[in-house]
C-alpha cells in the first residue's frame, strides 16, 4: 500500500539576506541585531497579508500564502520598509505558485525549490517571480513587470519564464554599498533590541551560526573591481575618462593612440561588470553588455576615420537583440 503524501497548491516566498557573511565578518554582533530586525519586519507583514513562515535556515526564510496577490502584496512591503530603514540588510526575494508537500508545518517540492532559485537570481532589495505568478497578477497590480526570457534554474530540468518586479526596485535595489551598513552598538543596547524582537523568531540559530561562517560563493569579499563598479563617482570619472580618450584621438587625427587600449578596457570592463555599474540588466527590452558591444562599435568607426560601416552591426545587434528578448504579450 502507497503511503499518502499530503500536498496542497500554494504561493511560496523565498528570501535571503545580501552578503551576510561579509557583513558578519564585519560586525558581527550589529549584523545579528540587523537579523533580528529584518525577521521582525517578515513576520509582521507575513501574518498581515495572510501567509505563515513554514521553514527558517539561517538568514533566509519559506513562507507560503493562499492568495498570490497578498504575497506579491507582502513581498513589495517588505522590500519598501526595509530600504527606508538606515542600516537594515537587504534581501533577495523569489516568488512562485506551485503544488507542494506538506511536512508538518514544512514545505518540501519542486514548487519550493523554484521559488529558492528565483529568490537566488533576484537583485539585493529586488523581487523575481515566476510566470504562474505574473498570469495571476499582472491583471490585478498597479505595478511594474520586466521580463527577463527564459532562466535555466540550477538542479531543475526545465527552464522558466523570469519576471521582475520593478516597483520596489528604485530604492531597493541600487547597489550603492557593497555590505549592510550596519552600526556597532553597546552590549546593553544590543540586548534591548533583542528583547524586543525575539517573540517573532525563537529558534536556537544553530542554523544561523553554520550558515554565517561556512563558505558561500555569493557573499565572497567584493574585489576592488567590484567596488569600482558600484561607487557612483567612479563610475562617472570612468564614462569622461573614456569619452575623453576618444574625442582626444579624434581632435588629433587618430594621434592619441592611447585612446585604443582604453576603449578595448572600457569593453572588458563592460561586458564584466555593466549590470552591476548601471544596477540594471536591461533597458529597452535589451541586455546591457549589447549596448556595451554598440557604444564599443562605434567608438572603433568614429576613430578609425572611415565611412559608417558601424550601423551594420550595431542594427543587427539591436533589432536581433529587440526581437530576441522583447518581452512577450499576453492576453
Amino acid at each position: 500500500m502507497s503511503t499518502f503524501v499530503a500536498r496542497k497548491l500554494t504561493t511560496i516566498l523565498a528570501a535571503d539576506a545580501e552578503r551576510f557573511s561579509a557583513a558578519m565578518e564585519a560586525d558581527e554582533v550589529g549584523t545579528y541585531s540587523a537579523l533580528k530586525a529584518a525577521r521582525a519586519v517578515f513576520f509582521k507583514l507575513i501574518e498581515r497579508h495572510g501567509g505563515r513562515v513554514a521553514n527558517t535556515a539561517g538568514d533566509g526564510l519559506i513562507a507560503d500564502f493562499p492568495s498570490v496577490v497578498e504575497a506579491t502584496h507582502c513581498a513589495i512591503e517588505v522590500q519598501q520598509e526595509l530600504a527606508a530603514k538606515d542600516g537594515a540588510l537587504r534581501f533577495r526575494i523569489g516568488i512562485h505558485l506551485g503544488d507542494v508537500i506538506c511536512d508538518g508545518e514544512d514545505l518540501l517540492g519542486d514548487g519550493v525549490n523554484l521559488a529558492a532559485r528565483l529568490q537566488t537570481m533576484a537583485e539585493p532589495g529586488g523581487i523575481l517571480i515566476s510566470r504562474q505568478v505574473y498570469d495571476q497578477v499582472h491583471n490585478k497590480l498597479t505595478i511594474g513587470f520586466e521580463y527577463l526570457g527564459e532562466k535555466h534554474a540550477k538542479n531543475l530540468p526545465d527552464e522558466i519564464s523570469v519576471y521582475r518586479i520593478t516597483t520596489a526596485e528604485a530604492g531597493a535595489a541600487k547597489f550603492e554599498k557593497l555590505r549592510p551598513k550596519v552600526k556597532a552598538k553597546s552590549h546593553a543596547q544590543t540586548s534591548e533590541h533583542q528583547d524586543r524582537v525575539a517573540h517573532v523568531w525563537d529558534d536556537d540559530f544553530e542554523d544561523f551560526d553554520a550558515k554565517s561562517h561556512a563558505p558561500d560563493p555569493d557573499n565572497e569579499t567584493p574585489s576592488r573591481l567590484d567596488q569600482f563598479a558600484l561607487e557612483s563617482k567612479t563610475q562617472k570619472w570612468f564614462v569622461f575618462g573614456v569619452g575623453g580618450a576618444v574625442l582626444l584621438n579624434l581632435i588629433t587625427g587618430g594621434g592619441f593612440w592611447p585612446a585604443w587600449p582604453i576603449l578595448a578596457f572600457a569593453l572588458l570592463f563592460g561586458l564584466r561588470y555593466g549590470e552591476r555599474a548601471m544596477g540594471f540588466k536591461t533597458y529597452k527590452s535589451i541586455p546591457v553588455r549589447i549596448w556595451v558591444l554598440v557604444l564599443f562599435l562605434i567608438g572603433v568607426n568614429v576613430m578609425s576615420f572611415s565611412g559608417p560601416w558601424a550601423v551594420f552591426p550595431v542594427g543587427a545587434l539591436l533589432l536581433g537583440s529587440w526581437l530576441l528578448y522583447k518581452q512577450p504579450t499576453t492576453d
